[in-house]
């Protein structure tokens, strides 16, 4: 049984892998690497984005497999099209919002925390995009 029936499902399952290793990875660099070279602070900082980061990550995947059942019982295409965004919104929040925060973290430069708050909206979105993606998967098609 192929449960991955389209190129940009295979896309996004790699994109969510990746996200979660990285944070695994980023996590363990913060632990081992980083927390005898930069301030209390600072690290403090980077495990935010860190937790965040592995927060998000999850999220996608659970997601994602509900795309997955969404498509299999051929529910509404608003449904599809949420959980997509939500996804996507997501990831980008990982990218932008806890890829700002290691950033400022190990540079100390403060200016890069002007750009995570768009992160933060990105999350938010992606909030947004799965409750509605999830009340159209669960509202019978009249």
């Amino acid at each position: 049984m192929k449960l991955v029936k389209k190129q940009s499902d295979l896309v996004l399952i790699l994109l969510i892998c990746l996200a979660g290793f990285l944070a695994v990875a980023i996590g363990a660099f913060g632990a081992h690497g980083l927390k005898k070279i930069i301030s209390a602070d600072l690290m403090i900082t980077f495990e935010t984005g860190n937790k965040y980061h592995f927060y998000h990550s999850i999220t996608a995947l659970f997601v994602f497999l509900m795309l997955i059942l969404s498509e299999q019982n051929e529910t509404s295409e608003k449904s599809n099209k949420y959980l997509r965004l939500s996804i996507w919104m997501f990831l980008t929040g990982i990218l932008i919002f806890s890829f700002s925060l290691y950033f400022l973290a190990i540079t100390g430069l403060k200016i890069l925390g002007a750009i995570t708050p768009f992160g933060g909206v990105s999350f938010l979105a992606g909030w947004l995009c799965l409750g509605l993606g999830m009340y159209y998967f669960l509202v019978p098609k009249k």
